[in-house]
């Protein structure tokens, strides 16, 4: 089968690319290796896990010329991962992310509907659960208090998966990821970013007193979440959390990357950040039940993981 990955040359993108390249699938990677962050890094991802052979295009999911390069390689299903991410940046540009998120997202929905394609995976994100007063955040749960415009366009993107399954017949499972990490993590994210300050001997910034909570899942627990959602035919359309189901506090996270790197932080004390949520927690029963999702690594085992392809990456 030849699959389509938007967003392919990102983290959990290359990584995908890479499994189901071992499960002898043909791939096909859509990034526009944005500057989000140095555009060498998603170079460097295609070089070390796309399969060889992939096709591999630049171009935007905005531009519909783009998408359609795309699916002109003869595409027989879709894994969307492609997006503007992050909840800070979000709050600065809203628009671009709008645009992006919004718009890019049913561009491929709708071009991947004109072709054919039936059978799509769209990523989405823990930050729908926005303040959701209920824990662990499980999938039927009413979502009301999204709180950054990322989360807003992640849930959006679900609303214009469902719709498309309803209309066209299309069999689409949105994932919700909860707070993924691992080799290759993108450096803008909490681990890597306080891993590289730690190593630099460089003050990280602590927003809040440290009590906020996150669901760290590991990048091949996310991936073999991939997987068995792509093999999924229950529902026509579905939704799935992809998390650890367990907690770790900010302060906890720190310290656990201090052990796992070997050097003390520099924290700086930071007030509490618009658009950041207190908790998240992901209730994966559903994903068990019905995916065989069973993720394997815990954080105290993670991220000794992480540290050990960082620390190489120093040297």
């Amino acid at each position: 089968m030849k699959i389509l990955i938007t967003g392919g040359a990102g983290f959990i993108g290359s990584h995908s690319a890479k499994r189901f390249g071992e499960m002898g699938h043909e791939i096909v990677v859509l990034d526009d290796f944005n500057d989000y962050y140095d555009p060498e890094i998603k170079r460097q991802n295609i070089a070390e896990r796309v399969p060889a052979g992939s096709v591999v295009i630049e171009g935007d999911i905005r531009n519909k010329d783009d998408v359609r390069r795309a699916f002109d390689e003869g595409i027989d299903a879709v894994i969307h991962l492609a997006a503007r991410a992050g909840v800070r940046p979000s709050l600065e540009d809203p628009e671009l992310y709008l645009s992006t998120n919004i718009n890019g997202t049913f561009n491929v929905m709708d071009e991947a509907r004109q072709r054919g394609v039936k059978k799509v995976l769209f990523a989405s994100s823990s930050s729908v659960y926005g303040l959701n007063d209920k824990v662990p955040f499980a999938e039927d749960d009413l979502l009301q208090k999204t709180i950054s415009p990322y989360a807003m366009t992640k849930l959006a993107g679900e609303h214009i998966c469902s719709n498309f399954s309803h209309l066209h017949g299309m069999q689409i499972v949105c994932l919700r990821f909860f707070t993924v990490y691992g080799p290759g993590q993108r450096p803008d994210l909490a681990i890597h970013k306080f891993s590289q300050k730690i190593w630099d001997g460089k003050p990280i910034d602590q927003y809040g007193d440290g009590s906020t909570e996150r669901d760290y899942t590991y990048v091949d627990d996310i991936v073999d979440g991939i997987v068995a959602s792509f093999n999924y035919d229950k529902k026509q359309f579905d939704i799935f959390n992809l998390g650890e189901s367990q907690t770790t506090k900010l302060h906890e996270l720190i310290s656990g990357i201090e052990d796992a790197i070997g050097k003390k932080a520099i924290i700086n004390l930071m007030p509490e950040q618009p658009g950041d949520v207190p908790r998240t927690f992901a209730d994966i029963s559903k994903s068990k039940e019905l995916l065989g999702y069973n993720p394997q690594t815990k954080i105290r085992e993670g991220l000794p993981k992480f540290a050990e392809w960082f620390i190489a990456r120093q040297k």
